[in-house]
This record gives structure tokens, sequence and C-alpha cells, in this order.
């Protein structure tokens, strides 16, 4: 019984073969439009790349016949959709904004606009590499948000450009914390000064406080004589900014101690 049921499996799997293999073959346009349509939900409905692959196959074939035809709008979604289906976030946004440019007044256009947008948001890479797809992202979603303010994918727009800003945050954070690191705290310092003014609502602005403290702090305790004084007194001005921000903050404690040495160096001018 079992062995029946795989040889008709094994059967009914050549058939299907074989009949696609003759639609990629065949002239006739409007049957692969149905069964491309057809490849194309049952790919989608069963996460299944296989037919989704066979369906691009043939919309790729076909798409250019319907040029200027009725079909031509639904074609041209379906194809872009397909290349987003897959992953394929390279191709996939060129072809909605080919989608756009042809079709701007398309129901379909906010999903298109949307979906265009999301593709750089796949592509933007960890938050130490290069980030101009992260910046494309942004843009891409600002513009779909100023477009359609109340749109079906509003709060997973606003949600995706949000975390793509904290990356560009991140980023940013990271570099300024790492010349701390590194000792040199004049970049650090003008690099935290420029991460407090550019990104007001951080999540990393409360670190970018104490650290631009810190930075100032430790710069001038390895400073000259001549210049420790006033190194002193700026890192002084750095921790009341940051504890008038956060007066319980979380490295109130740690900045308390470092302010006693500032305190007792002090009293030396």
């Amino acid at each position: 019984m079992k062995k029946g049921i795989l040889v008709l499996g094994l059967l009914m799997l050549t058939v299907s073969c074989s009949e696609y293999q003759r639609l990629l073959k065949s002239t006739e346009t409007a049957e692969k439009y149905t069964a491309a349509e057809e490849l194309y939900n049952e790919g989608k409905e069963e996460d299944s790349n296989k037919k989704l692959k066979k369906a691009l196959r043939l919309l790729e074939q076909i798409e250019p016949e319907f040029r200027g035809k009725p079909q031509g709008e639904r074609l041209v979604f379906l194809l872009a959709d397909t290349y987003y289906q897959l992953g394929d976030y390279f191709n996939a946004p060129f072809q909605f904004e080919r989608f756009l440019q042809l079709y701007p007044n398309s129901q379909k256009a906010e999903e298109a606009a949307y979906k265009g947008a999301v593709c750089y948001f796949y592509r933007s890479p960890r938050y130490d590499l290069d980030q101009t797809d992260t910046d494309k992202g942004i843009e891409e979603l600002q513009a779909y948000l100023n477009r359609y303010p109340e749109g079906e994918f509003t709060a997973a727009a606003n949600e995706k450009a949000t975390e793509l800003r904290v990356k560009l945050e991140k980023k940013a954070y990271e570099i300024a914390k790492q010349y701390h690191h590194t000792e040199y705290y004049k970049a650090a310092i003008a690099s935290f000064n420029n991460f407090i003014s550019n990104y007001p609502g951080s999540p990393f602005r409360e670190a970018a406080y104490f650290y631009r403290y810190d930075s100032a702090y430790k710069l001038a305790v390895n400073s000259y004589q001549i210049l420790m004084e006033e190194r002193l007194e700026e890192a002084v001005e750095f921790s009341k900014a940051y504890k008038k921000y956060y007066p319980e903050g979380e490295f109130t404690s740690e900045l308390e101690d470092s302010l006693s040495e500032i305190d007792k160096r002090l009293q030396n001018f």
C-alpha cells in the first residue's frame, strides 16, 4: 500500500514537472499567465520557494507580452512581489519602483511603496558596517509614512524606521565610545557632544552623557598641571549635565566617586 502511494506520488511529480517544462517552451501566454498566478498563490500560501521560483520564471517570460494591456498592472505587481516573497531584496525594490512609475494610482500602490521600502530594511547590515542601505531604508519608509500617514502599514513602517534609526545611533555611539576606550579623550568628548546634539531621544543618551563626563575627567587628571584646573572644571560641568537629566541614573555611583577625586584636586589650586 505504502509503495503504491509512493509510486503514485512520484508519477504525479513527474507529470507536474513535465507540464511545467512544456509551459516554459509554450507560446500560449494566457496559459502561462494562469499557471504563474496559481504557482504564485500556492507558493505564498505554502511558503514554498520552489513554487515561487517556478512562478517567477513564467512571469519573467510573459510580463513584456502584457505591457499596455489590462493584465499588465497585475503582472508587474506579481513579478515584484514574487521577488519580495523569495527574499530577493535587491531586485524587488527596483520592480516595485517600476510598478509605481507605471501604475501610480493602482490599488496596490500603497503595498508596493511599503514593500519597496522594507527591502532596504532587510538589506541594512549590522551597525558597524556601511549604513548606506540603512539611510535609504529610513528615507523610503519616511516617504511611505508621509504619503500614507494612516495607511495599512503605518505601524509596521514606524517600527522599522525606528529600528533603523537606533542602528545609526548605536554606530555613532560606539564610535565615540571607542575613542574613550582607546584614550583619545578629546575626540571622545567631541563625538559625544555631537551624539547628544544629534540624537536627543536615543536609548544611548544617558551613557553618552556619562562617558562624555568620564572622558573629560580622565583627560583632566592626565593633563599637564597648567591645563588640569580648567579641564577639571569642564568635567564638573559635564557631571552637572548628567545629574540634571539622570538624577538617579545608572552611572550615578561611579560618577560621584570620581567627583570626589576632582574636588580633592581642585582644592590644590
